[in-house]
C-alpha cells in the first residue's frame, strides 16, 4: 500500500482548496447538502460529496487514487469544530 505524500505547503492548500471550492464546486454542491462534506481533489477539481470525511474521502479515492484532498462542510466555516461549547439555554 502507497502513503500519499502532500505535494503543497498547508497554505497553498488551503488557498487552491478554498479557490476551486469557490469558482466551481460551491454552485454545483449547496441547494439541498447543507452540512455534508465535500471531498475536493485540488490538483484536478475532481470532487464528492457525502455525509462524512470518510465516505466522501473513499470515494474521491476511488476515482482519484493519487487525490491531494480538501475539505468543506457545506454551509459552514469549518469541517470540524474544537472545543466545547455550553448546552445551556440562556434563561
Amino acid at each position: 500500500m502507497t502513503i500519499r505524500q502532500p505535494r503543497y505547503s498547508k497554505e497553498e492548500f488551503a488557498q487552491r482548496g478554498d479557490a476551486l471550492y469557490e469558482s466551481q464546486i460551491r454552485s454545483q454542491v449547496e441547494e439541498g447538502n447543507h452540512g455534508k462534506i465535500v471531498a475536493i481533489d485540488i490538483e484536478t477539481g475532481t470532487f464528492e460529496v457525502a455525509d462524512d470525511l470518510l465516505t466522501a474521502s473513499k470515494r474521491l479515492c476511488e476515482r482519484v487514487p493519487d487525490a491531494q484532498t480538501w475539505f468543506v462542510r457545506i454551509g459552514h466555516s469549518a469541517v470540524d469544530r474544537f472545543g466545547s461549547r455550553s448546552l445551556r439555554t440562556k434563561p
